[in-house]
């Protein structure tokens, strides 16, 4: 699973079939077409651009508009995103779903679960909202983020909804970014034996990441600085 995981990671337009191409060449032994994607489907990964049977979501939903094309963002708190990735572990594998400002690039919220059911979410979600309200909250259609309870959450507070298309991660950018600066700076450095062990990590890795990593695009500031509009000083 750490081969997909990487190479999805670096080529995440990779369908079934050219992952098990890819991971027949990496591993030296051939690796069928539906034994890839059934790990797929597993890790909850899927490839950029829509093929048969993509979404993690196969039940009937409220569909809502993607609502930031060609839209700037101005201010924190403007647009927020949620999304989930997989994370390995030395024997088995964890989900991770964050919650980021766009603006700042800062995460304002983040859990770890064994499963992807939809209860790690509305909690990082509520806990999101202990920080502050977002004009818009931008996720994708998967069966995490259409459950009643999660549409619930955002209507309360007045907040507007967007939707990615099905299979076009890059409609998230920003948090496709986060997840590949977590992987290579973080989650492939480490083999994580525990929970326990992952969720600590992780959590350290989150702080330095929004406190102390320097971003070009914020003009050498951190996420922190931008979304709490502080100097290098914290004032």
């Amino acid at each position: 699973m750490k081969y997909i995981d990487k190479n999805h990671t670096d080529f995440p337009s990779y369908g079934a079939r050219t992952m098990a191409h890819q991971l027949t060449l990496d591993m030296g032994y051939r690796i069928g077409r539906k034994r890839t994607g059934t790990l797929m489907e597993n890790m909850g990964i899927e490839a950029v651009y829509p093929k048969p049977r993509l979404s993690l979501n196969n039940k009937p939903h409220q569909v809502f508009p993607y609502l930031l094309k060609n839209i700037p963002i101005l201010k924190p708190n403007h647009v927020w995103s949620a999304d989930i990735t997989y994370i390995r572990m030395k024997y088995g594998f964890l989900y991770l779903v964050v919650f980021m400002d766009w603006y700042a690039r800062y995460i304002l919220s983040w859990r770890l679960s064994d499963s992807l059911k939809t209860d790690f979410c509305i909690e990082a979600a509520e806990n999101a909202l202990t920080v502050n309200v977002p004009d818009i909250i931008n996720v994708d259609q998967g069966v995490q983020f259409t459950d009643k309870e999660m549409i619930s959450i955002w209507q309360n507070q007045k907040i507007q909804i967007s939707m990615d298309h099905k299979g076009r991660c890059f409609d998230n950018i920003f948090t496709e970014r986060f997840w590949r600066s977590l992987k290579y700076e973080e989650v492939y450095l480490k083999d994580y034996q525990t929970v326990y062990e992952a969720n600590q990590s992780i959590g350290e890795y989150i702080e330095k990441y929004n406190t102390r990593r320097l971003h070009q695009s914020l003009g050498y500031k951190t996420p922190a600085q931008i979304y709490y509009k502080t100097d290098e000083n914290g004032l």
